[in-house]
């Protein structure tokens, strides 16, 4: 395609960011067909790429967003806790000690400005704070330097930006060690950077999935480039914004080398630990314990394997049993994840090997946010597996169950989401292995 049809799909784009700023989640057919619109634009771009209009789109990539800069989040309320969080730590209050709930009536509500205003935008405010130390710093630097909820969200979408800015070259630099030819170099990196679920819920809705991303993606950099020490320090900051990708720790271990993986490990360890020391005691060790408990125990939304059990344990015992399935789907998965990690009978590679482990963690959790497939559409590129981004395309259907007062997922929908997704995975999956069982016959 020529290069002005290029230009003008991307200012269509454009255009449907825009639109999807101002749509609330809550406005359910809007927002679908804005979502369709974007994805069915965003294959187009990919497939119609070139060489000549590579530098056209990733600069297209970066305006579409810089276009949620300035806006206030309409498909996700994270954010107001993240500012909640870093006016407590700005007038010397520790977040991991103070329900939202008890202290908005008390002195130190007023104190530290934390109005009604705010928290009735809250989405757990029952809840102790769970965002890991490295976040609650740079919360509480935005709530220094801003006394606005606007200027607050601007600025703390400023280091998910530069993430993701970090992200491509990372990408490409990944794809260019992999020995990949141009034209896949292109479009992997392409497949990530115009791919309309990562664009809106990590910059627009300030989702810090973004930064996690850009720090696993800089500890694979480091690993294949043999700096094992700056791996492992960027897998330690990669969990110090979010705690999963702890998950990804034995799969980079060399069962060979027990020295070298026991120093990465004690790396990784340290990086994490450090920042833990500024705010923890074992007060607050065991509220963020309790929080994360509850979040296995009591939160669910868009599961698949969890569902599946639920209905039938509430069908064998009369009531809902996640405060049993949670934990009991954990250490399942645990399991599942140790032996992907550690076994080498898949000939498939290290990034394969990662969103495999990613996969079954999301496959077996009780919720599964949009945002949370994102570092899995990163690592998806990196390999041959191309579920991921399939799975991208069908999240956006679950805001359907914001449309609905009260609140109520369309079960039938998130069943149709992983059929798909689980049938186009079990596809990809079997095809790699035959051909690598052909492979190896042909060897």
């Amino acid at each position: 395609m020529k290069r002005y049809g290029i230009g003008t799909m991307a200012m269509a784009s454009a255009g449907g960011y825009l639109a999807l700023l101002s749509t609330a989640r809550t406005d359910s057919v809007v927002l679908l067909s804005i979502w369709a619109g974007l994805f069915v634009l965003y294959a187009l771009l990919v497939y119609y790429q070139s060489e000549a209009t590579f530098p056209l789109l990733l600069g297209a990539a970066v305006v579409f967003r810089l276009l949620g800069m300035g806006s206030l989040p309409t498909l996700s309320d994270d954010v107001y806790r993240f500012i909640w969080d870093g006016r407590l730590l700005a007038q010397g209050y520790n977040p991991y000690l103070y329900l939202p709930s008890e202290i908005i009536t008390t002195e130190i509500a007023s104190q530290t400005g934390l109005t009604q205003a705010l928290f009735q935008k809250l989405n757990s405010p029952a809840y102790y704070s769970v965002y890991p130390p490295v976040l609650q710093l740079w919360f509480w630097l935005v709530a220094t330097w801003s006394s606005t909820e606007a200027g607050a969200v601007f600025l703390l979408r400023v280091p998910l930006l530069a993430g993701e800015l970090a992200s491509l070259w990372l990408l490409y630099r990944l794809l260019r060690l992999a020995g990949r030819d141009d034209a896949t170099v292109r479009r992997g990196v392409l497949l990530y950077a115009l791919n309309p679920l990562v664009i809106v819920e990590l910059v627009a809705n300030v989702h810090y999935e973004g930064l996690t991303i850009c720090f696993l993606l800089a500890c694979l950099y480091f690993y294949q480039t043999n700096k094992a020490y700056l791996s492992a320090a960027s897998l330690g900051l990669a969990v110090g914004v979010k705690l999963l990708p702890l998950l990804f720790l034995p799969a980079l271990l060399i069962p060979t080398k027990p020295g070298k993986s026991i120093r990465y490990s004690l790396v990784t360890g340290l990086v994490v630990v450090v920042p833990f020391l500024f705010l923890f005691n074992s007060e607050v060790l065991a509220r963020f314990s309790t929080s994360l408990d509850l979040y296995f125990r009591r939160f669910e939304f868009n599961a698949s394997v969890y569902y599946l059990l639920r209905s039938v344990g509430t069908w064998l015992v009369g009531y809902n049993p996640i405060g049993k399935l949670g934990p009991l789907l954990s250490v399942v998965s645990f399991s599942a994840i140790l032996y992907l990690s550690f076994t080498r009978r898949f000939g498939i590679t290290l990034y394969e090997r990662l969103a495999l482990v990613l996969t079954v963690y999301l496959l077996c959790t009780t919720t599964v946010h949009p945002w949370y497939v994102t570092p899995l559409v990163a690592l998806g590129v990196l390999g041959r597996f191309r579920y991921p981004i399939i799975w991208s395309a069908l999240l956006p259907f679950t805001y359907l169950a914001y449309g609905q007062m009260p609140f109520q997922e369309n079960l039938w929908v998130v069943a149709l989401e992983y059929l798909i997704v689980g049938r186009w995975l079990w596809w990809e999956v079997g095809e790699y292995a035959q051909r690598t069982g052909l492979e190896q016959e042909v060897k």
